[in-house]
C-alpha cells in the first residue's frame, strides 16, 4: 500500500539524516561527528552557557545617544595659523653668525692701518643660543636672544656699541635653526624634524618634506598638536579643503596615521565580507548600499542586525541597566541593533544612525527563505523516484506539517 504524504515525508527525512552520516557519501573533509568523536579533549558548551548581550531596536529616540561624528578641522581650532606664516624668534639652540660693520677704519673692530679692504667689517664665530637664551658679542656683552627677531636683537647691539665704534651697523644670519622645526611622525615614508622656512610651512608642505603619505590617502587621519590643543582630520579634507591646509607653528606635531576602517556584512545582503568605510563618516544606510542592499528573495526587511561593542555610560544613559563584571564603568557590552525597513521611517532613521569600525552587519533570511531550502533538498532526492505527481503531493503535505 502507498504511503499518505505526510507518513512519505517523515519516512524520507528520516532516510536524508540516515544518509547525512553515511561514509560512502562524498566529504570535503571530516564532519563534525568524526571530529567531536576523535577529541582527546572536549569541553562541551553547557545549556546555561551563552554570552550575554542587549537586543535594542533603532528608533529616534536611540538615535540620539549615537549621533553622526561632527565634521573635524584644523582651520577652527588653532587660530591665527590660518592668517599667514609666523614669525620666527630665536630659540635655545639656534646657530647664528654675526657680522659687525664701522663706517671707518680706526674705529673699535677696524685698526687704522687695517690697509684697503673691501669693506670695513668682521663676521665673529658661530655662537649658539645657550641654555639662557643668551649670546656673547665683544663689547657689548650678553645680548638676550631667545625669544626675540633678528631685527631686534640688532638694534640692541647697534645700541650698545654706539658709542665704542664708528657709526656700528649689524648682521645677523641664522647659520642652523633648531628651534623652529615641526616634527612629522607616522604613517609617511622619512619621519623627521622639519625646518620651518621663513615663508612658512603648510601641514601638506610637512608630510611631503617627510616624503609623502606611505599608505592610500583615503584611509589616512592626520593628527596636528600644539601645545594642549589636538585636532584630527581626514587626509582627503586637506586636499579637497584648502582652508584647512594652514600654516605649522614651531614646536608643532603632525601625526599621520592610516586607520582603515572596515565593517563586515553577513546574511542576505547582495554581497558578504568585509567593507571598507572609504568616507569618514558612514551611515547604516550607506553601508547596506555599498554591500548592494537586501535580496528580494531572500531577505527579511523588518529584521537587519547591527552588532557593536557599546560603552556602558551610554547603555546607562539610554536606561539599560547591565549587571556583573560587564558593567563595570568604561567596560563595553555586546549590543544588537535591530533595523526594521518595513516601518515608513526605516530608512530615515538608518540615514542617521552612525556605522563604527569593526561593527557586524547582519541580514536575516525569511521564513520563507528557510521552507524554500527545505524543499529544494526534498526535490532534489524525490525527482526521479516518485514522479511529478508525487513531488506535487509531497509540497503540499510539507507546506502543511510546517505551519
Amino acid at each position: 500500500m502507498r504511503p499518505s504524504g505526510k507518513a512519505y515525508l517523515v519516512s524520507l527525512t528520516a532516510t536524508l539524516l540516515a544518509l547525512s552520516g553515511c561514509s560512502t557519501l562524498p566529504h570535503s573533509g571530516p564532519d563534525n561527528r568524526a571530529i567531536e568523536s576523535q577529541a582527546s579533549v572536549y569541553l562541551a558548551a553547557q545549556k546555561q552557557e551563552q554570552a550575554p548581550y542587549a537586543l535594542v531596536d533603532l528608533t529616534p529616540n536611540v538615535l540620539a545617544f549615537f549621533p553622526l561624528e561632527s565634521r573635524k578641522s584644523l582651520s577652527s581650532g588653532f587660530g591665527p595659523s590660518r592668517k599667514g606664516p609666523p614669525a620666527l624668534p630665536l630659540g635655545v639652540g639656534d646657530v647664528v653668525s654675526i657680522t659687525l660693520f664701522e663706517s671707518a677704519a680706526g674705529g673699535l673692530f677696524i685698526p687704522a692701518d687695517a690697509g684697503s679692504r673691501p669693506g670695513n667689517f668682521i663676521t665673529l664665530p658661530n655662537q649658539t643660543v645657550d641654555t639662557r637664551g643668551l649670546i656673547n658679542v665683544p663689547y657689548a656683552g650678553s645680548i638676550r636672544a631667545a625669544g626675540r627677531l633678528p631685527e631686534e636683537i640688532r638694534a640692541d647691539i647697534e645700541q650698545r656699541l654706539a658709542d665704542r665704534a664708528i657709526e656700528p651697523q649689524v648682521v645677523i644670519n641664522l647659520v642652523q635653526s633648531r628651534s623652529s622645526q615641526i616634527s612629522v611622525l607616522g604613517d609617511v615614508n622619512s619621519a623627521a624634524k622639519i625646518e620651518i622656512n621663513p615663508s612658512g610651512e603648510r601641514v601638506l608642505d610637512a608630510i611631503s618634506a617627510a616624503g609623502g603619505l606611505s599608505a592610500p590617502g583615503r584611509e589616512v587621519y592626520v593628527t596636528l598638536q600644539r601645545g594642549s590643543t589636538t585636532a584630527t582630520v581626514p587626509f582627503e579634507e586637506l586636499l579637497s579643503n584648502p582652508r584647512e591646509n594652514i600654516f605649522l607653528y614651531p614646536g608643532d606635531v603632525v601625526y599621520v596615521n592610516r586607520e582603515r576602517r572596515t565593517y563586515l556584512a553577513f546574511g542576505a545582503s547582495g554581497l558578504s565580507g568585509r567593507v571598507d568605510f572609504d568616507e569618514s563618516n558612514l551611515t547604516l544606510a550607506e553601508a547596506l548600499g555599498k554591500v548592494g542592499g537586501l535580496l528580494d528573495s531572500r531577505a527579511d526587511a523588518a529584521q537587519i542586525f547591527l552588532y557593536r561593542l557599546v560603552d556602558t555610560a551610554t547603555l546607562a544613559r539610554m536606561g539599560v541597566q547591565v549587571e556583573g563584571n560587564a558593567g563595570k564603568a568604561g567596560g563595553q557590552y555586546p549590543v544588537i541593533f535591530r533595523l526594521n525597513l518595513r516601518k515608513p521611517d526605516g530608512l530615515f532613521l538608518a540615514q542617521k544612525f552612525a556605522m563604527h569600525d569593526k561593527d557586524i552587519l547582519y541580514v536575516s533570511n525569511s521564513d520563507s527563505t528557510e521552507v524554500t531550502k527545505f524543499l529544494a533538498v526534498v526535490n532534489s532526492v524525490t525527482s526521479g523516484v516518485a514522479g511529478p505527481a508525487t513531488d506535487a503531493a509531497l509540497i503540499r503535505s510539507a507546506e502543511r506539517t510546517l505551519r
